[in-house]
């Protein structure tokens, strides 16, 4: 199908989009993404995934700092594209640049609208404990995610499905909708379904701050933001005055104060209702393991207070 696209993407999420829109042929002219972030020890500037895959098809990126200087809108102008795709760009685009391509700019947003907009869809999603979620498609506007809805599909959240198993699933449900979407487009037949903002909820940015847990939340909860937080920023917790981090914990039956060690065989703490079981834990500088494998190694005990000096 002959159809200019320029894309405009950043993280892993957006990979699988670009990779489908090559694969189905589409003339991509342009990749935006934004600036290459320096990484590790020694601050070593690291490219976006989306760009390494433009580079490896042979499409032009760019990587302008701002979005309102006019620049960017310059070079959509100058590549004459017939429609934009955003996914996961970081970036909110201003009216001008919304504009520019033929038939306007489309984004795949990893939640079921209005639900849950904003920058963190998938890991709210698990934190907040919901047991449905999904990727809809939508014309884009000057709002946070506020668009008209185009299409949407949903996927269930397993119990124990973490942010990062979910943000695999829903980044290969993205490309598959978003192939779906643009022949709509093409053919001027795609849905324009206004959101309703009475109905919408909100996924900030996650915070470093919030890896932070508090055994006197609820089991339930806690074991959600476990989920929620893994594989980054990670929760956790302190023991013997260094971070132990929490990759995966379970809910269970127990009594006691928070933060208090029910069952250390297991590694079993009671928390403000019910009791966690931590089944994977990863030491500050050392490799994970089982949380029964840590208790052992501190030669941890019932009745220990687990965020002790």
């Amino acid at each position: 199908m002959s159809m200019k696209i320029v894309f405009m993407g950043t993280p892993d999420f957006a990979v699988p989009c670009l990779g489908r829109l090559v694969e189905e042929g589409y003339d991509v002219v342009g990749v935006f993404c934004q600036p290459d972030r320096p990484k590790g020890r020694g601050h070593r500037l690291v490219a976006p995934p989306v760009k390494e895959l433009a580079l490896e098809k042979g499409i032009p990126v760019y990587q302008p700092v701002k979005m309102r200087d006019g620049e960017a809108l310059g070079i959509l102008r100058e590549l004459g594209a017939d429609l934009g795709v955003v996914v996961a760009y970081g970036r909110l685009l201003p009216p001008e640049l919304l504009a520019a391509p033929r038939l306007g700019c489309i984004n795949v947003h990893a939640s079921l609208l209005p639900r849950l907009r904003g920058a963190a869809p998938i890991q709210w999603s698990v934190i907040n404990g919901d047991t449905v979620t999904g990727v809809t498609t939508m014309h884009m506007a000057e709002g946070l995610d506020t668009g008209d809805m185009i299409l949407s599909r949903e996927t269930a959240i397993s119990p124990e499905e973490t942010a990062g198993e979910l943000f695999g699933r829903l980044s290969a449900l993205g490309a598959a909708l978003l192939a779906e979407t643009i022949p709509l487009l093409a053919a001027g037949t795609a849905p324009r379904t206004p959101q309703d903002d009475a109905l919408a909820t909100w996924a900030p940015p996650i915070e470093k701050a919030m890896a932070k847990i508090d055994f006197a939340r609820p089991a339930v909860e806690l074991h959600n933001l476990v989920r929620g937080l893994n594989p980054s920023p990670t929760a956790q917790t302190v023991c013997g005055g260094k971070i132990l981090k929490l990759r995966r914990v379970r809910p269970v039956e127990g009594t006691g104060a928070p933060g208090v060690i029910l069952d250390a065989k297991r590694l079993v703490v009671a928390c403000g209702e019910g009791a966690l079981e931590l089944l994977e834990v990863a030491p500050e500088g050392k490799k994970a393991m089982s949380g029964g494998e840590f208790s052992r190694g501190k030669r941890l005990l019932d009745g220990q207070l687990l965020t002790g000096d």
